[in-house]
């Protein structure tokens, strides 16, 4: 893990994940290495790095956490960016975290196809996140999610369990 040094604005971070699967990320991780020396970006960045072999040089990483380390940095994070991972996604947006989600694509190594493009498509409609299709963005993206106000994740969870319960009892009723 690298430790960098930095005045960091207002105390706020950002927290990056590209998840734990055998592929790398390298291009998202480039790319933020770019915008924190161009200083387009300003906050505190701290990366779980995964598989990537590339080496951040302005902020610091981690390749893997365990499950306390990666809740503790969601916790203390203002906003996530990430890959097109619906587990994190849910879990930042759940605790009213901004996210900016970059989808892993294939032909890069990133992963063995693209369907990451069509989650981020659904995530972003419902105006959850940031989705930053084109790495080129990343810096245009940041900025708009500094300034929007997303919505607020509402779980589908009650509904779906009511829906059961439902179904079970015209079922019960039927052999009555």
């Amino acid at each position: 893990m690298r430790r960098i040094s930095a005045a960091y604005i207002d105390g706020k971070m950002i927290f990056v994940t590209v998840g734990s699967q055998k592929f790398q990320f390298n291009r998202l991780l480039k790319k933020l290495d770019n915008l924190i020396q161009e200083k387009v970006i300003q906050e505190e960045v701290f990366a779980q790095t995964g598989y990537s072999d590339y080496k951040p040089e302005n902020y610091n990483y981690k390749p893997f956490l365990d499950h306390a380390e990666f809740n503790q940095y969601i916790d203390k994070c203002d906003m996530v960016i990430t890959h097109g991972g619906t587990g994190v996604i849910i879990s930042a947006i759940k605790d009213g975290k901004k996210v900016i989600a970059v989808p892993r694509l294939a032909k890069y190594g990133e992963h063995v196809d693209d369907h990451q493009l069509q989650l981020l498509e659904q995530f972003g409609e419902m105006n959850l996140i940031e989705t930053c299709v084109d790495i080129e963005n990343l810096a245009e993206c940041y900025n708009r999610a500094l300034k929007t106000t997303y919505n607020k994740y509402q779980s589908n969870t009650q509904t779906i369990i009511g829906d059961i319960e439902s179904y079970i009892a015209s079922l019960k009723n039927d052999k009555s």
